[in-house]
C-alpha cells in the first residue's frame, strides 16, 4: 500500500528579493509539515508551479492544472500536480510593481471595499496574482488528483459548508495499492465519491492517450526518429505552448521505450529559470513551453520536437541511427495500419458501410502493442546470451553483446550496437537478467511468440489481429474492471472564476490537519501490513538463438562439401598423410573464410584433444597453427561468432616437443591477432567459464558428465603449461546446452534462488563462499592465459605491443575500464613490490601486468571477490608474467634451432656482368599486386601469386624470385624485378602472410617500368633487415652523386654496396676538380652571369634541386659583353682543337651535314650560297650550357650577335635550326621559351617612340633581326616582294599533301563555329591545340580532320584543296598561350605568332602517377571490371597529352611541308619543345624511321640538346624531391602510336621501343645520364670511349648494345619495313585512335623483364632430352600462360623461327652460320626478281609494297616481343570505318595470305592451292569465313578455321564432285562482296555454297577446282 498524496502545499506569489519586475514563489503552507521518513519533502516546488515565472496578471485567467515531475537524488520521480488560480493583488503583495504611493492607497480602499461586494470585477488597474495548490505523490494518478484539487478550489470558491482542513487531511491519509488490479473508493468527505483503478502489474508503464496523442501531433517518422534518438542516447526537447502536452508527450515516448527504462535527465516541464540545464553534456528527454523556442534554437546537438507545429528537427551534426532492416519497414507500415485503418480500405470500389476505429485510449494500446512487438524482435533470444556470473547472495548477471550481434547477423548494425552499449539496456539485463522474478507481458512475449511473429511477417492482417491481442492485454492491466462505478466530485460553476472570490484562499489550521495524519497512522501501526506476495516464477529463456536466426554464414553459403573438406584435411593432418594434407589446404583456407566452417575446423580439433593426442610433431604442428591462424584472422576485435572463444582452450593444448623438457604450445604462434588484445572479448570469455563453473557447482556431480568440473581447475597446474579447460569446450553462447542435464545455467540459478530463503545461515554463507572462490580460481586461471596470448615468443619484440592497438589505448583510458579505482593504488603497488625488474624485457612484460590487472580488477569488483584475494592476485599478476617469460625464453631458443619447415630454398637470381649482389635474399612473399592475371584472374590459369622466395638487391636491380604457394601450380619459378634506379615509390605496409596468416611487415615497391614489389617479410626476417634493405635501397636509388650510379661504377672497384670508404677519399678532389671548372666557366664568360638569374647546371652536390623559382621571367641585365670575352681560354682542359674535332664527330654533326645544313669552315672561305652556317660559338658552353657545342645559324648573324640575342630565351636557349626538309626547303628551328622582354615586347612597344635604345631594346632588336634573317634565308621569301607569289611551289612538288588554311588571326573566339564554316573562315585552324581542358576541342577544324570526319584522303591529307591563301606567313612561332598572351599580329611582319596550350611537367608527372595506379593497381580491385581499369586509365588523362603532342606535332608537319617553317618555342626548350621537334622529324623524314636514324634523332634532339634525363628521372639524391618525370618515355609512346598506325614504315620493331623505354631509366648505360653535353664532358663521358677500348665486356653506350645485339638476332628489326620514299606520315591523334601500350600492362613472370637479354635465357630451343636419338624432334606440347611466359618467345613468329632453324641447320652441317640480316636481305631481294609460277598475276607479297599507302597506315598488325615479332596477322579492319573502296580491302588480305607463301612448312607438297573462302553451313547455318586447301594430291578440298590451324575441320572428296556452277547470295551471306563472287560446288551428297572475297578470285577457285576434276 502506498500514500495517495505525501504532501499538500500552497505556493503563493511573492514580491523578487533584488526587487526586479518578476516576481516568486512562496510556500504559504505545506502539510504535513514535518518530513515523512521515507519520503523527504522535495526542493524547488516553487519553481514548477509556475513554469514560465511568477507574474501578475491584469485579468482573471480561468485555472489551470497539469502534472509535473520531479526527480530526486535517489531516480525516484514525484509527481506535483499544480491547480492554479488567480486572486486581486492584496496591497501588501504589490510591492514591487513600480506604482506611485497615491495609487496604491487608492487601490488598497478599493480592494477593501470591493471584498464586500463579490460580483463587481475588478477596476480596470486592477492586478491579480497565482496561487497554487500542489500534490506531492509518488503514484501517478492524473485525474485523481486533478478530481481532488478540483474539489478543494470548488469547496473554496463556491463557499460549501465543508471544512478543508478535513479535506486536507483526508486526502494525505487515504492508502491505496501499488498494483494488483484492485479497486479502491476514497471519498475526501465532501459529499464525494472516487475510484481508483490500480494496474495489474507494476512494470507496465500508464500511458492512458499520450502515446497516441503523439502520434497524431508528430506522425509516424517523426515519432518513430525520437524514438531511435531516445535509445541511443540523444538529447530530446519538446516544446508546446501546454504544459500538460509536453507532459504526455514525454509520457507517451516513455511507454514506447518499454521494456527498458529511460535513466538519465527527464524533465516533461522545465521552469524558464533553468534553461540552462539543456546545454548538460548527458542525454535528456525536457519538455519546455514554446515561449523559449529562441532559446532552444541555439542548442546544436539538441533534437527538437515540436508538438504544435508537427515538426521534428535533427541538427547537422547529430546522425540517428534508423532500425535494422526489415524491422524499420514493418514498423512503420504496421503503425499506418493502426493509425489510418481506412488506408487498405481507400481503393476499395465497394468499401464497407461503416469501419470501427478505436477509441483513443484503445490506440493508445495499440500503437504501444506495436513496439513491444518490435522489442520482441529486437531482443528476441536475449536470455541465451546472459551470462550468470554470481546467484548468492544477489544475482550478478552479464550480458555476452558479441555473441548476440554475431548470431543477430547484425554486427555491422549502428542502432543495435548503440542500444546495448547504452545505460538503459545495461538496466534492463540487471533486471530483467533476473533468472527468479515475476514475469510481465514482455517476458512471455519474447519466449512464446517469437515463431508466431516470424510466421506473420509476411500477412499484414495477421499481425493486425496479433497486435489488437497485446493491445487488449495492455489496456486490461490499465483499467481491469470495465464497469467502473461513476464519480462523483463538485466542480464549481460557469465562469466561476470570474466572480469575486469570497475572500483569499484561507490560512488552514495546520494542528486540525496534523491531528487527522496521527491518528491515521496510530491506526495503521496496529494493522497488520498488508503485503501481498509477489508470485515468483523462473522467467521463460524462449527457443535458443540458432533456432531463431537461420542465416547463412557470410559470404560464402557453407555447403556439406566445404566442412567435409576440412574434416578430411584434418584427419590427414592427424593420420599423417602430410601429402594429402598440403594438397587440401589451400582449398580448406578457402573455405575457412565461412563461419560454419570455422567452427567445424575447433569442434573437430577438440575431438583430437580429447583423446590425449596433443602432442604433435613439427609438421602438424605446423599445419594446425596455420589453419588456426587463418580461422582467427577474420575474427574482428568483439570475436562475434566465438570463434577465438572454441580455440583458446585449444592454443593451449596442442603442443609439440621441441627438447627434452620444452614443449611449445600453440599459442606462442597465434599471438598476432587483435582478438588478444580487446578487453571486452576477456570479460566475455572469462563470464562464460565462470558460468560453467558456477553450474557446475550446483548440478550433482553424478548428473554432470564433465570430469573437468572442479572449481580450482588451475591452481595444482605449472604455470608454463595451460591450466584447466573450461568444462563445455565448444557450445557457443546462444545455443542450447549440451545433453546429460539439460538444464541451462540460468534455470539453476532460477532454483537456486527459489531455495535461498529456505536455506539456514551457515549454509548459505558457504555457498557465498564456494561461488567467490570459484571466481577467484578462474581469475588466476584467466590471468594465466592472457600472459600465455599476450606475450610475444621473443620477448624483446616489443613490436607486437605497439602494434596491438589495445594494449597502448588502454594504458591511457584505464578509468573507462576499471569500476573501481582501486586498480590505480593496488596495481602500482604491487608492482613495484613483487622485484619485477627486469631490464630489458620490462616494457613488454610491465604492459602485460597493467593490461592483465585491469582485467582482474574489472571482473573481481564485478562479480564479488573479497578484497583479500583481490590483493592476492595484485601480487600473483607479475610473478606469473615473469615465469611464463623465462618459460618462454627457453621456447624461443628452442625454437631458433629447430630447421625451418620446408622452406623452399632460395633461388639465386642470374646477374649481369658486373651486377654485384648488395644484399642478400631476404625471405619474402611477393604478394598479388591487383593485376589479375596472375592470380588466376579472368583468364583463368594458376595463382602464380602470391609466391614465396627472397628479395635480392644487386648493385642494379632489385629481384625477387621464388615459387607460387599454391601447390597446384606445380614446379614454376616466379621472378620479378627492376632496376634500383626505376624505383618512384616505396612504402611500409602492413599485411598477413599468405601461408600462416600473420600480420607481418611489408614493403611495396613500386618503379616506372611497371613493376610493382608488393612484399611480406617472413618472420624470420627481423624488423632491422628489413629497414637495412630499405636503407641500402634508398641509397642505390638516390646515390649523392651521379658518379654512383651503376652505370657509372661498372667495371671500376667502387661499388656502394661496400661500406662507402672509397667514395670519401675520391670524393672532395673530384667536387674541387667540378667545382673549379664551373667556376672557371664562370669568370671567363664575364661578370654577366652572376647578374643573371639563369640556370646554371649546380655543382655535383646540389645536382637536380630546382632551378631558382624567379629564374624563368626576372631578367635584369648588365653591361653588354666585348665580343672578345666569347672565346673562353681557361674553360675547359681539352683544347680547342681537340674539342673542335670532337665536336665535328658528334651525331648532330653528321646529320647537319646529311640534310645540307652548312660546312663549318673559316668565315673567309665560307660559301655565300649557304644560307645556314655551323657555328662553333656555343663549343667553349660559354652561352648556353644546355646546347650542343656546334649550332646552324642563319649565315648572316655574326657570332658576337648571339650572346645578346640569347638573352631574350629562357635559359639562353635561343632559336637554332633543327631539321630541313628536303622539298619545301622549309626549316624547323627549336628554343626555349621567351623571357618577358622577348618578341611579346617587340610587337607591343614596336612603333612607340624610344628616348634611346636600352640594352633590353638593343637586345630585342638582335632578335628581330635573328627572325628575319631566319626568315630572309629560306630561298623563296630572299626578296621581299615575293612574300605574296608562290613561286617556286608548285602542286607537283606536294603531291595530294595540301595545307590545311593559314590563319593569321591568333586568337580563337570560338572553337565550335570554327569548325562549322571550315571552307569559309580559315580561322579554325590553330583551334584544336589552342582549346584548353579535357578533350582538347577535338571539336574543331583540325581536331575534325584527325578524327576522319569529311572523306579524307589516302594518307589522311585535308580534305578541301581550295584553302592555300597566297598571304602566308613564311615563320610560324608555336609558343605557350601564357607567354604570348596580348600580342597584336602585324602586317608588316613576316613571322606569326601561334600561342597553344600545352601542358607542363608536372602535370606529365601527375599523370604518370595516375597511370601507374591504372596499370599496376598495387591492391585488387573492389569490383574488378574492364571498366574500372578504362576509367582509372581515363582519369590519367596520359592518352589526352599523347593526343595533344601528336595533334601539335601533326600541324607542324602541315606547315612545313607547305613551305613554311617554325619555330617551336615552349617552355624552358627542353621538354615539351623536344618531344614536338622529334616527333615532327620522325613524322617527316623517313630517315629517321630507320635503326640508324632514329638513334641519330635521340642523340640529337635529346642528349645534345639538353633534355635533363638526371634531373627528369631523380637519379641523384638532391632530384629525390622533384619525382620521376617520364618526357621521354611520353615520346616514345607517341612513336609506339604511329608505329601501330604505319607499321610498315619503321625498321625497328616494337620491342625497340620498349626496350628504350625501360633503359632510359634503368641507369644500366651511360647514354641517358646527365642533363647536357657539357655536364657530360665536364665528368669525362662523352670522349672517352676512343680511348679506352679496355673493357670490351661491359657495353657503356645503349647504341653500342643494340648494334652488338642486332647482329646476334632480328629482335630490333622489323620485318614488314617497306618504306616508301619521301612518305610524309599523318597519323590520326585522336584519343579513341590511340592504344593503351603493352609496354605499361604485360609482364612475364617466368623470367623478369625481357629488356635485359643477357639474363633472358635466349631463343628457346627445343632441350636435348626432348630429342631422342632418332633424331626427328617429336612434337611435345607446352601451355605458356599469359602473364608468365614471354609469348613471342614461347611462339615465335614464321620468320624469326624460319631464320633460327637455317642458323641451326648451318651450324648442323659445319658451315658458319649466316648473320641473320643477310639471310632476311637475300630472300627479300630474291622475292622481288621471281615472277609467281602459279598464274596469280603480279608478285603481291608484302613486303614488296604494292599496297596502296592508306591500307598500310591502318596496321597490319604483327604482335611483336623479345624475339621479333609472332604470326598472327589480323586486319584491322575496324579503323578503315568505310572510307575506303572494298576492292583495296580485298588486294591488302589477299596481299597478307601471300606473305607465307615461299616460308611452306614440311607439308607444303601437299597444298596445290588455298585461301579464305567463305562457306554456308548446312541447313539453318550461318555463313562462315575458312581456310581452304586444294589437294591434288589427295584429291580432296580440306577446310580449317583458320590459316595457322593443323586440325582439319572438314574434306570435300573431289570424286563425289558433279559440277561447279556460279552460285547466288543467300540469306546471311556477306553484305560487302559483288554477288559475281559466289559459286556452288554440287557433289553427290549436297550441294556447297561458297563466296569468295572478290570476283576474280573467285574465278580463279573455280578454275583451280575444275583444272583438278579434269586433271583425274
Amino acid at each position: 500500500m502506498a500514500r495517495l498524496a505525501d504532501y499538500f502545499v500552497l505556493v503563493a506569489f511573492g514580491p523578487h528579493p533584488r526587487g526586479s519586475g518578476e516576481g516568486q514563489g512562496q510556500i504559504l503552507q505545506r502539510f504535513p509539515e514535518k518530513d515523512w521518513e521515507d519520503n523527504p519533502f522535495p526542493q524547488g516546488i516553487e519553481l514548477f508551479c509556475q513554469p514560465s515565472g511568477w507574474q501578475l496578471c491584469p485579468e482573471r485567467n480561468p485555472p489551470t492544472f497539469f502534472v509535473a515531475v520531479l526527480t530526486d537524488i535517489n531516480s525516484e520521480r514525484h509527481y506535483c500536480a499544480c491547480l492554479t488560480f488567480w486572486e486581486p493583488v492584496e496591497p501588501t503583495q504589490e510591492g514591487p510593481c513600480a506604482r506611485d504611493a497615491a495609487a496604491r492607497e487608492e487601490e488598497a480602499d478599493e480592494g477593501g471595499s470591493g471584498a464586500l461586494s463579490p460580483s463587481a470585477p475588478g477596476p480596470p488597474d486592477q492586478l491579480f496574482a497565482p496561487k497554487t495548490l500542489v500534490l506531492v505523490s509518488r503514484l501517478d494518478h492524473v485525474e485523481v488528483f486533478r478530481n481532488s484539487l478540483g474539489l478543494i478550489y470548488t469547496i473554496h470558491v463556491e463557499g460549501l459548508n465543508v471544512g478543508l482542513e478535513n479535506v486536507v487531511g483526508n486526502l494525505l491519509t487515504c492508502l491505496i495499492p501499488l498494483a494488483g488490479g484492485s479497486q479502491r473508493t476514497i471519498s475526501l468527505g465532501a459529499g464525494d465519491r472516487q475510484v481508483i483503478q490500480t494496474p495489474l502489474t507494476d512494470s507496465l508503464p500508464i500511458s492512458r492517450c499520450s502515446v497516441a496523442l503523439l502520434f497524431r501531433q508528430l506522425g509516424i517518422t517523426n515519432v518513430l526518429s525520437l524514438f531511435c534518438a531516445a535509445l541511443t542516447e540523444h538529447k530530446v526537447l519538446f516544446l508546446s505552448r501546454s504544459y500538460q502536452r509536453l507532459s504526455d508527450a514525454c509520457r507517451g515516448l516513455l511507454a514506447l521505450l518499454f521494456p527498458l527504462r529511460y535513466s538519465f535527465t527527464y524533465v516533461p516541464i522545465l521552469p524558464a529559470q533553468l534553461l540552462e540545464v539543456l546545454s548538460t553534456p548527458t542525454p535528456f528527454i525536457i519538455g519546455v513551453n514554446a515561449a523559449f523556442q529562441a532559446e532552444a534554437q541555439e542548442l546544436l546537438d539538441v533534437i527538437v520536437a515540436d508538438l504544435d507545429g508537427g515538426t521534428v528537427t535533427v541538427p547537422e551534426c547529430v546522425h540517428i541511427p534508423p532500425l535494422p532492416e526489415p524491422l524499420q519497414s514493418q514498423t512503420h507500415s504496421i503503425l499506418s495500419m493502426v493509425l489510418d485503418p481506412e488506408l487498405e480500405l481507400a481503393d476499395l470500389a465497394f468499401p464497407p458501410p461503416t469501419m470501427s476505429i478505436s477509441s483513443l485510449k484503445m490506440q493508445d494500446k495499440e500503437l504501444r502493442a506495436v513496439f513491444l512487438r518490435l522489442f520482441a524482435q529486437l531482443l528476441q533470444g536475449y536470455r541465451w546470451c546472459l551470462h550468470m556470473v554470481r546467484i548468492h547472495p544477489e544475482p550478478v548477471i552479464r550480458f555476452h553483446k558479441a555473441a548476440f550481434l554475431g548470431q543477430r547477423g547484425l554486427v555491422e548494425d549502428d542502432f543495435l550496437m548503440k542500444v546495448l552499449e547504452g545505460m538503459a539496456f545495461a538496466g534492463f539485463v540487471s533486471e530483467r537478467g533476473v533468472p527468479y522474478r515475476p514475469t510481465d507481458l514482455f517476458d512471455e512475449l519474447v519466449a512464446h511468440e517469437v515463431a508466431r511473429m516470424r510466421a506473420d511477417e509476411n500477412h499484414p492482417q495477421r499481425v493486425l489481429r496479433h497486435v489488437k491481442e497485446l493491445a487488449e492485454q495492455l489496456y486490461k492491466n490499465e483499467n481491469p474492471y470495465p464497469a467502473v462505478a461513476m464519480h462523483k466530485v463538485q466542480r464549481p460553476g460557469e465562469a466561476s472564476h470570474l466572480r469575486r472570490a469570497p475572500r483569499p484562499f484561507p490560512r488552514l489550521d495546520e494542528s486540525m490537519v496534523q491531528w487527522i495524519v496521527d491518528q491515521a497512522a496510530a491506526k495503521m501501526q496496529g494493522a497488520p501490513p498488508a503485503v501481498k506476495a509477489e508470485k515468483r516464477t523462473t522467467v521463460p529463456s524462449g527457443p535458443p538463438m540458432t533456432a531463431i536466426v537461420e542465416r547463412s554464414g557470410g559470404l560464402h553459403g557453407n555447403s556439406a562439401r566445404r566442412l567435409e573438406v576440412v574434416r578430411n584435411c584434418i584427419s590427414y593432418v592427424f593420420e599423417g598423410k602430410m601429402l594429402e594434407a598440403k594438397k587440401l589446404l589451400p582449398a580448406v583456407l578457402r573455405a575457412l573464410k565461412g563461419r560454419a566452417a570455422r567452427r567445424c575446423l575447433a569442434q573437430e580439433l577438440h575431438l583430437h584433444v580429447q583423446q590425449n593426442r596433443a602432442v604433435l610433431d613439427h609438421q602438424q604442428f605446423d599445419f594446425v597453427v596455420r589453419m588456426m591462424n587463418c580461422c582467427l584472422q577474420d575474427c574482428t576485435s568483439l570475436d562475434e561468432h566465438g570463434i577465438a572463444a572454441a580455440l583458446l582452450p585449444l592454443v593451449t593444448a596442442f603442443c609439440r616437443k621441441l627438447s627434452p623438457g620444452v614443449t611449445q604450445f600453440a599459442y606462442s604462434c597465434v599471438q598476432e591477432h587483435v582478438v588478444w588484445s580487446t578487453p571486452q572479448f576477456w570479460e566475455a570469455m572469462f563470464y562464460g567459464d565462470v558460468q560453467t563453473h558456477i553450474r557446475a557447482l550446483y548440478l550433482e556431480p553424478a548428473e554432470d558428465q564433465d570430469p573437468f568440473s572442479v572449481c580450482g581447475g588451475s591452481l595444482g597446474r605449472g604455470v608454463g603449461r595451460p591450466g584447466s579447460r573450461s568444462p563445455v569446450p565448444l557450445r557457443q553462447v546462444g545455443e542450447a546446452p549440451l545433453q546429460g542435464d539439460e538444464r541451462s545455467a540460468l534455470d539453476v540459478a532460477s532454483e537456486q534462488r527459489r531455495l535461498w530463503p529456505t536455506l539456514s545461515r551457515e549454509k548459505q554463507q558457504e555457498l557465498v563462499q564456494k561461488e567467490e572462490s570459484t571466481v577467484f580460481s578462474q581469475a588466476i586461471h584467466y590471468a594465466n592465459r592472457m600472459s600465455y596470448l599476450l606475450l610475444p615468443l621473443d620477448s624483446s619484440k616489443s613490436r607486437l605491443l605497439r602494434e596491438r592497438a589495445g594494449l597502448g589505448e588502454l594504458e591511457s583510458a584505464s578509468n573507462s575500464l576499471v569500476t573501481n579505482s582501486m586498480a590505480g593504488s593496488v596495481a602500482e603497488s604491487y608492482d613495484t613490490e613483487s622485484g619485477f625488474e627486469d631490464a630489458e624485457a620490462c616494457d613488454v612484460a610491465g604492459a602485460v601486468v597493467r593490461f592483465i590487472n585491469r582485467f582482474v580488477d574489472k571482473v573481481c569488483t564485478e562479480s564479488g571477490v573479497t578484497s583479500d584475494h583481490l590483493k592476492g592476485l595484485h601480487v600473483m599478476v607479475p610473478d606469473i608474467v615473469q615465469m611464463h617469460i623465462e618459460t618462454l625464453e627457453a621456447v624461443h631458443r628452442e625454437s631458433r634451432r629447430l630447421p625451418p619447415i620446408q622452406k623452399p630454398k632460395l633461388l639465386r637470381p642470374r646477374l649481369l656482368p658486373g651486377e654485384e649482389c648488395v644484399l642478400d635474399g631476404l625471405r619474402v612473399y611477393l604478394l598479388p599486386d591487383g593485376r589479375e592475371e596472375g592470380a588466376g584472374g579472368p583468364g583463368g590459369g594458376p595463382a602464380l601469386l602470391p609466391a614465396e622466395g627472397a628479395v635480392f638487391l644487386t648493385t642494379y636491380r632489385v629481384i625477387f624470385t621464388g615459387m607460387p604457394t599454391d601447390p597446384l601450380v606445380g614446379e614454376q619459378v616466379v621472378v620479378r624485378s627492376f632496376p634500383v634506379a626505376a624505383l618512384t615509390k616505396e612504402k611500409r605496409i602492413s599485411v598477413q602472410t599468405p601461408v600462416d596468416q600473420l600480420l607481418q611487415d611489408g614493403l611495396q615497391l613500386r618503379s616506372c617500368t611497371f613493376q610493382l614489389l608488393k612484399m611480406a617479410f617472413d618472420e624470420e626476417v627481423g624488423s632491422d633487415s628489413a629497414e637495412l634493405f630499405r636503407k641500402q635501397l634508398h641509397k642505390l636509388r638516390y646515390p649523392p652523386d651521379i658518379r654512383g650510379t651503376f652505370a657509372l661504377t661498372l667495371g671500376s672497384a667502387h661499388t656502394p654496396g661496400r661500406p662507402p670508404r672509397a667514395t670519401k677519399d675520391k670524393g672532395p678532389s673530384f667536387r674541387t676538380l667540378s667545382r673549379n671548372l664551373v667556376k672557371n666557366a664562370k669568370k671567363t664568360i664575364g661578370r654577366q652571369y652572376v647578374t643573371r638569374k639563369k640556370y646554371n647546371p649546380p655543382s655535383w652536390e646540389h645536382r637536380g634541386q630546382p632551378p631558382p623559382e624567379d629564374q624563368e621571367d626576372e631578367l635584369s641585365v648588365s653591361e653588354e659583353l666585348e665580343p672578345s670575352t666569347l672565346t673562353p681560354s681557361a674553360a675547359l682542359k681539352p683544347s680547342d682543337r681537340m674539342t673542335m674535332s670532337s665536336l665535328v664527330e658528334r651525331a648532330c654533326c653528321r646529320d647537319y651535314q646529311r640534310l645540307g645544313l652548312g660546312t663549318l669552315s673559316s668565315s673567309l672561305s665560307r660559301a655565300k650560297s649557304e644560307p645556314f652556317r655551323i657555328s662553333p660559338v656555343n663549343r667553349m658552353y660559354a652561352i648556353c650550357r644546355s646546347y650542343p657545342g656546334l649550332l646552324i645559324v642563319p649565315q648572316s648573324i655574326q657570332d658576337n650577335a648571339l650572346q645578346r640575342v640569347s638573352r631574350c630565351y629562357r635559359q639562353n636557349r635561343f632559336p637554332v635550326v633543327c631539321w630541313r626538309s628536303g622539298r619545301s626547303k622549309a626549316v624547323l628551328l627549336r628554343s626555349g621559351g621567351l623571357h618577358g622582354k622577348g618578341v611579346v615586347g617587340l610587337f607591343k612597344a614596336q612603333n612607340a617612340p624610344s628616348p634611346g635604345q636600352s640594352q633590353a631594346d638593343s637586345s630585342s632588336l638582335e632578335q628581330e633581326k635573328y627572325l628575319q634573317a631566319v626568315v630572309s634565308s629560306m630561298p623563296r621569301y630572299a626578296d621581299a616582294s615575293g612574300r605574296n607569289t608562290l613561286s617556286g611551289f608548285s602542286s607537283a612538288h606536294m603531291g595530294s599533301h595540301v595545307p590545311s588554311p593559314r590563319a593569321r588571326v591568333t586568337t580563337l573566339s570560338n572553337p565550335m563555329a570554327a569548325s562549322a564554316s571550315r571552307r569559309t573562315a580559315p580561322r579554325g585552324k590553330w583551334g584544336s591545340v589552342r582549346a584548353s581542358g579535357r578533350s582538347g576541342g577535338l571539336s574543331t577544324d583540325v581536331g575534325s580532320r584527325l578524327a576522319g570526319v569529311g572523306p579524307p584522303q589516302a594518307n589522311g591529307a585535308p580534305p578541301d584543296p581550295g584553302f592555300l591563301r597566297p598571304q602566308r606567313a613564311a615563320l610560324y612561332i608555336i609558343g605557350d598561350k601564357a607567354q604570348l598572351k596580348g600580342v597584336r599580329p602585324d602586317p608588316l611582319q613576316q613571322w606569326e605568332l601561334v600561342p597553344i596550350e600545352v601542358f607542363e611537367a608536372r602535370q606529365v608527372k601527375a599523370s604518370f602517377k595516375k597511370l601507374l595506379k591504372a596499370c599496376v593497381p598495387g591492391c585488387p580491385a573492389t569490383e574488378p571490371s574492364p571498366a574500372s581499369f578504362l576509367r582509372s586509365l581515363e582519369d590519367s588523362e596520359w592518352l589526352i597529352q599523347i593526343h595533344k603532342l601528336l595533334q601539335v606535332s601533326v600541324l607542324v608537319v602541315e606547315l612545313l611541308d607547305s613551305g613554311s617553317s617554325v619555330l617551336v618555342s615552349l617552355e624552358d626548350g627542353w621538354d615539351i619543345t623536344t618531344q614536338v621537334v622529334s616527333l615532327v622529324q620522325l613524322l617527316s623524314d623517313p630517315f629517321y624511321r630507320t635503326l640508324e636514324g632514329f638513334r641519330l634523332l635521340v642523340e640529337k634532339e635529346w642528349l645534345s640538346f639538353g633534355h635533363r634525363f638526371s634531373h627528369r628521372g631523380a637519379h641523384t639524391l638532391a632530384g629525390q624531391s622533384s619525382g620521376f618525370t617520364p618526357v621521354f618515355l611520353q615520346f616514345l609512346d607517341c612513336v609506339h602510336q604511329i608505329h601501330l598506325q604505319f607499321p610498315m614504315e619503321f625498321e625497328f620493331s616494337p620491342f625497340y621501343l620498349k626496350f628504350l623505354g625501360y633503359h632510359h631509366v634503368s641507369r644500366r648505360f651511360r647514354t641517358f645520364l646527365l642533363d647536357s653535353d657539357y655536364e657530360r664532358i665536364e665528368l669525362g663521358l662523352l670522349y672517352e670511349e676512343k680511348g679506352e677500348r679496355r673493357a670490351p665486356q661491359a657495353c657503356r653506350s645503349v647504341w653500342e648494345y643494340v648494334e652488338r645485339l642486332s647482329k646476334r638476332t632480328p629482335v630490333f628489326y622489323n620485318y614488314m619495313y617497306a618504306p616508301e620514299d619521301a612518305e610524309v606520315l599523318r597519323p590520326y591523334s585522336n584519343v579513341s585512335n590511340l592504344k593503351v601500350w603493352d609496354f605499361y600492362t604485360e609482364e612475364t613472370l617466368a623470367e623478369g623483364p625481357p629488356y635485359d637479354w643477357e639474363l633472358a635465357q635466349g631463343p628457346p630451343e627445343p632441350p636435348e632430352e626432348e630429342r631422342p636419338d632418332g633424331g626427328a624432334p617429336q612434337s611435345r606440347r607446352r601451355v605458356v600462360w599469359p602473364c608468365y611466359d614471354s609469348r613471342p618467345r614461347a611462339q615465335p613468329d614464321a620468320i624469326s623461327r624460319l631464320l633460327e632453324e637455317m642458323q641451326r641447320l648451318e651450324t648442323e652441317l659445319g658451315r658458319p652460320p649466316e648473320r641473320w640480316k643477310d639471310a632476311w636481305d637475300r630472300v627479300k631481294a630474291a622475292q622481288r626478281l621471281e615472277g609467281r609460277p602459279d598464274g596469280r598475276g603480279t608478285p603481291s607479297s608484302l613486303l614488296v609494297s604494292s599496297v596502296p599507302h592508306h591500307r598500310r597506315s591502318l596496321g597490319v598488325y604483327l604482335q611483336e616481343g623479345p624475339v621479333g615479332s609472332t604470326l598472327s596477322l589480323s586486319l584491322d579492319s575496324d579503323q578503315s570505318s568505310g572510307s575506303t573502296a572494298s576492292s583495296s580491302r580485298q588486294a591488302a588480305r589477299r596481299s597478307t595470305s601471300t606473305l607465307y607463301s615461299q616460308f611452306q612448312t614440311a607439308e607444303s607438297e601437299n597444298r596445290s592451292y588455298e585461301g579464305t573462302l567463305y562457306k554456308k553451313g548446312a541447313f539453318m547455318k550461318p555463313w562462315k569465313a575458312r581456310w581452304f586447301v586444294l589437294d591434288k594430291t589427295k584429291h580432296q578440298l580440306r577446310y580449317y578455321d583458320h590459316r595457322v590451324d593443323t586440325e582439319c575441320k572438314g574434306v570435300i572428296d573431289l570424286a563425289e564432285v558433279e559440277a561447279v556452277a556460279p552460285g547466288a547470295p543467300t540469306m546471311g551471306a556477306p553484305k560487302t562482296v559483288d554477288e559475281k563472287a559466289f559459286f556452288d560446288v554440287k557433289t553427290t551428297r549436297r550441294v556447297y555454297n561458297f563466296c569468295a572475297q572478290d570476283v576474280p578470285s573467285a574465278q580463279q577457285w573455280v578454275d583451280q577446282i575444275q583444272s583438278c576434276l579434269s586433271d583425274a
